[in-house]
């Protein structure tokens, strides 16, 4: 009878997952493959669109590298030596993952102005080095706290011991430190890898017209050019992509050697030449991240002549060119939705968890994929499925307003079941016997074990879906596009993609309000974590 209880758990979020996730997506994958296979075809030998895949691998890989190089400092510090403001590092090097990448496009657009490489011999933007820049501003997170996360609790004795026995340095991180780390590594990139693959907001505002991936062209052809057939086919050969790196990502986290893991390990800072490390990774680091952030914050207070003033942030309630209602109005749309994404999530990705860690172990592997499947999904091929799935019947929720709220919750909800999932498992399962054996129901259980012990995971992964709804910019393109249904990232997208200084300047004003409701979630939903993690 438990069983059967802990698996009805998981009928409403696997009811939910099928009708709106694997439904849209089976839809479109039979629009591409069904309607016109013949143009599936062409996108998969056409010149031009050979171009733009090899321009989709090629940019994410060199992405990762770059934040790799970028963050392998950082990580370094971050794992291996305790200093003061050393947690704090951690939340804030995770406030760029979670900004809405808009934001993160702003803000490098905000420092080529102010550097004037945006204009004349040199130019930053619709470059190449643009893009990789930005995605490594905006992944180092993962490596930072994904890898410096496992590393730090790691047992330091076999280091230990090779240095006893005289090996260098250098020698003991290629022999003994990186085969521990290296799967812990390899997820981590893989990760990046995924995220820089699928990136679209970063691309099309910094990439211009010449520097397309699947993502944006997938937008174009079905927003712009309304060809459904090309854009569908474009999707099926990008989710083929994605469901490959996935399943890569799966098997790098199933290799190797477990390590044992015990705990923060870091040591204190041992003389001044580690001090000297220590302050240089942290600097360099928060040249590269905070730099971009500054000057986007110092252009929403200037005009176009250097003058400062707030007249950018007072402009906001007042409906400008370009946009159908006000940013005030935009800004309120943005957080009814996430409010009721972040409801959803917490619904869906509750049940859910329970029941993957309740269920039976066929149920619980299957949901647990199944619930993390949308994350490795493209936002906009997502949006591009709702979009023409959810079309009729009790179904139609084209005209609806919670189509944006929806749409949004199948990327959050991913950050919920992360969250809470591993709290559960590591609850000791004598604490329930014991509750059962003095007569608790399986429901009271749940309630004041369970619950209790995992209230503050569920919190945080609510609050990571509330930042990620927030600043969800892939799929609400598509689900969003009715005027009064206008969110922050999208008037921010209208806004940078005209010339004019007082709309660039509204824009930063924006980003920069957005940018500091994220930053408060995520230091909130930080300190409320058991462990001072998070989802990464």
């Amino acid at each position: 009878m438990t069983r059967v209880r802990n698996t009805a758990l998981a009928i409403v979020p696997t009811l939910f997952l099928a009708v709106f996730f694997l439904y849209p997506v089976a839809t479109l994958i039979g629009r591409g493959l069904g309607s016109d296979i013949g143009r599936l075809g062409e996108v998969v030998t056409g010149g031009r669109f050979l171009r733009i895949i090899w321009f989709t691998l090629w940019q994410a890989f060199a992405s990762t590298v770059l934040t790799v190089a970028l963050a392998a400092p950082l990580t370094w510090a971050v794992a291996n030596r305790r200093f003061p403001g050393r947690r704090l590092v951690r939340v804030l090097v995770t406030v760029p993952f979670v900004l809405p990448t808009v934001v993160v496009g702003g803000a490098w657009i905000a420092l080529a102005d102010r550097l004037g490489l945006a204009d004349g011999s040199i130019r930053i933007r619709h470059t190449v080095w643009a893009i990789l820049l930005a995605h490594a501003f905006f992944n180092i997170a993962v490596i930072v706290r994904s890898v410096g996360g496992y590393w730090s609790r790691l047992d330091r004795r076999p280091e230990e011991a090779a240095r006893t026995l005289g090996a260098r340095p250098w020698q003991v991180f290629v022999e003994v430190t990186f085969p521990r780390i290296r799967t812990a590594l390899l997820s981590a990139v893989s990760i990046v890898f995924l995220f820089s693959f699928t990136s679209f907001a970063i691309i099309l505002l910094l990439g211009g017209p010449r520097r397309s991936t699947l993502e944006t062209e997938i937008f174009r052809w079905a927003v712009t050019r309304t060809d459904i057939s090309t854009a569908a086919a474009l999707s099926v050969v990008q989710m083929i992509a994605v469901a490959a790196l996935v399943l890569l990502n799966t098997r790098l986290q199933g290799r190797g050697a477990r390590q044992t893991l015990i705990g923060d390990r870091a040591i204190a800072i041992r003389d001044g030449r580690d001090r000297l490390a220590v302050i240089a990774a942290l600097a360099g680091s928060a040249l590269f991240l905070g730099l971009p952030l500054a000057l986007l914050l110092e252009r929403s207070l200037t005009t176009g002549e250097g003058a400062w003033t707030l007249e950018n942030y007072r402009g906001l309630a007042e409906r400008v060119r370009l946009l159908p209602i006000s940013g005030t109005d935009a800004l309120l749309n943005s957080l009814s939705f996430a409010v009721a994404a972040a409801g959803i999530a917490l619904i869906i990705g509750g049940l859910a968890s329970l029941a993957i860690v309740h269920g039976g172990r066929f149920t619980s592997r299957l949901l647990d994929l199944g619930m993390l499947l949308p994350i490795g999904t493209s936002a906009v091929t997502l949006g591009f499925g709702v979009l023409i799935a959810l079309d009729r019947g009790v179904l139609d929720l084209r005209g609806s307003w919670w189509i944006v709220p929806v749409t949004q919750s199948l990327i959050a909800i991913p950050f919920v079941v992360r969250s809470v999932v591993p709290v559960l498992r590591s609850i000791d399962p004598r604490m329930r016997e014991a509750a059962a054996t003095l007569g608790a129901p399986p429901r009271r259980v749940r309630r004041e074990i369970d619950l209790r012990i995992g209230a503050r995971a569920l919190a945080t992964g609510v609050g990571f879906a509330f930042a990620i709804s927030l600043g969800e910019f892939g799929a609400t393109s598509f689900v969003g596009r009715r005027s009064d249904l206008l969110t922050v990232p999208l008037a921010i997208e209208r806004l940078l993609g005209t010339p004019g200084q007082l709309l660039r300047g509204q824009a930063m004003a924006l980003s920069v309000v957005l940018m500091v409701v994220t930053a408060l979630v995520v230091l909130i939903g930080d300190r409320l974590h058991p462990d001072g993690g998070g989802v990464l």
